[in-house]
């Protein structure tokens, strides 16, 4: 288990998927300023945003609990709070996009 969270590996998967910070603290609830103290190792993760933290990166909820520096006995094993964060993470991504899409055709106009 990591001793601490990993931000770096974060910020990477959120890239690859076409997403950041933003769009993570949006899919799990969190403000940007508590979603920092995340980062930072200066406010625990709870289990249900852990579970979103998962889906956004497209990893198990194990791997995610590692890399936020704490026990895969954090992340939520309840269906329904799994699927709830599903689609969480989904609209999460979609308005992503939709954002960059609109950024993309305001640059263009």
């Amino acid at each position: 288990m990591a001793l601490f969270f990993d931000h770096d590996w974060y910020d990477a998967r959120l890239a690859q998927r076409g997403l950041d910070r933003l769009a993570l603290a949006a899919a799990a609830g969190l403000s940007a300023a508590d979603l920092e103290l995340v980062f930072k190792d200066q406010r625990e993760i709870a289990p249900a945003e852990l579970a979103v933290f998962a889906e956004m990166v497209g990893v198990s909820r194990e791997e995610a609990a590692q890399r936020a520096g704490v026990g895969a006995h954090a992340a939520p094993v309840d269906p329904a709070a799994r699927r709830i964060a599903d689609l969480e993470a989904r609209v999460a991504a979609l308005e992503a996009q939709l954002a960059g899409l609109l950024a993309a055709r305001s640059r263009s106009s």
